[in-house]
């Protein structure tokens, strides 16, 4: 072989070895994802399908998040199972969930947990108490479990020199979307819902919620209703007989609500006594904070 063809075979077979090491070294060029197919950064969800973000434990499952909200018991921001429930997740927005257990005696009803439209409790009665009104009309009725309870916390409280009257119990969600339409032409909609519920939303149309006040009707659902003995003898004696004073002072930013001692809620004796020993709202027992927007 030629010197010169010898130089040149072993010039080219540096070439080839050398070219070999440096494409090891090199990082493979970035792609574009695909915004076409699912499964990627661009569309929001995880490679699993999951939602961005959303982590699950490699070999597990992914729990989806349930379409309904808490009813009887349950707490209302954990998947898991407590003291006070049987496991139902946070719902992940401000917009409505429906409760799922809307006859419990424990159900939830606030800004974020709504009851369903065509909702209508199977068991309203009329309870034997006085009124400031005169009328047999819808809001007079209660259910008929919270009724009796109502009837047994109006008697303890005369016996104690106290008279009491209702103002006004259950309401249909014809009715509630009428009072807050109302409400809303007076102070518009941002103030309206500081003191009155969006219709779905509102305890009166569970039936287990009542605003009373004096047997003369002063400060019937008024501020200056806080000040009156009948407020004091709620505040210390409704949940002996199963009802919570259910929109606290102090406690807006959780209930949503502006302060209403005359808004008394049944709950039952048990519940009632616990959450009034310990100063807590509906959503703070439940575990369901906060709930306004």
């Amino acid at each position: 072989m030629k010197k010169t063809s010898l130089t040149v075979l072993l010039l080219a077979s540096s070439m080839t070895l050398f070219a070999a090491c440096e494409g090891s070294n090199a990082s493979p060029s970035p792609q574009t994802p695909d915004t076409s197919k699912p499964g990627n950064a661009a569309t929001g969800t995880a490679p699993n399908g999951s939602a961005a973000g959303s982590t699950t434990t490699p070999g597990s499952t992914a729990t989806p998040a349930p379409s309904t909200a808490p009813g009887a018991g349950s707490a209302a921001n954990t998947g898991s199972t407590g003291d006070k429930g049987k496991g139902t997740e946070t719902p992940k927005s401000d917009s409505d969930q429906v409760v799922a257990k809307p006859d419990s005696v424990s159900v939830l009803v606030n800004k974020q947990f709504a009851l369903p439209s065509n909702y209508e409790p199977a068991d309203l009665v009329y309870p034997d108490v006085p009124f400031i009104f005169k009328e047999k009309i819808e809001k007079r009725k209660m259910r008929k479990e919270a009724a009796a309870a109502l009837e047994k916390l109006f008697a303890g409280a005369k016996k104690d020199g106290v008279n009491l009257a209702g103002v006004s119990a259950y309401r249909s969600y014809a009715t509630q979307k009428a009072v807050f339409n109302n409400y809303v032409k007076t102070d518009g909609e941002e103030k309206a819902k500081t003191y009155s519920a969006v219709p779905g939303h509102s305890e009166h149309e569970t039936g287990l919620a009542i605003d009373v006040s004096g047997s003369d009707g002063k400060c019937a659902a008024q501020d200056c209703f806080g000040a009156t003995k009948e407020a004091e003898w709620l505040a210390k004696h409704a949940s002996e007989y199963g009802f919570i004073i259910r929109y606290l002072k102090g406690k807006e930013a959780i209930t949503g609500y502006q302060y209403e001692p005359w808004h008394i809620r049944y709950v039952g004796v048990d519940m009632a006594k616990e959450i009034a020993s310990k100063g807590l709202t509906l959503e703070e027992y439940l575990n369901a904070v906060p709930v306004n927007k």
